[in-house]
């Protein structure tokens, strides 16, 4: 299976992550870099990482998933192929699942 490689380029993502405190961005990077060095499968089941669903997101095309990437903040992502299309940064965890 083949690295998962990472999409920044959403400006709503952009405009959220410009703003973060300078710690919160150091534990974005963090976790990014880390996805950087998973596998798909391996991204799935990373039990720090907490990948999961949004089922009121997901439509035919695309299912939006969840992500942690501090205590404070969750992501918001889906995937195109072997990308990560990063959407949105919540710093209230239950943000990501409206």
């Amino acid at each position: 299976m083949s690295k998962v490689l990472i999409d920044m380029n959403n400006r709503q993502f952009q405009d959220v992550l410009f703003n973060l405190e300078k710690i919160e961005q150091r534990a974005l990077l963090n976790t990014l870099r880390k996805i950087s060095k998973l596998n798909w499968e391996e991204l799935y089941k990373d039990k720090g990482i907490r990948w999961e669903l949004i089922t009121s997101e997901t439509s035919e095309d695309i299912n939006t998933y969840s992500f942690r990437f501090s205590q404070k903040y969750r992501g918001t992502a889906y995937r195109n192929g072997d990308y990560l299309m990063l959407l949105n940064l919540f710093v209230d965890h239950d943000g990501a699942y409206k």
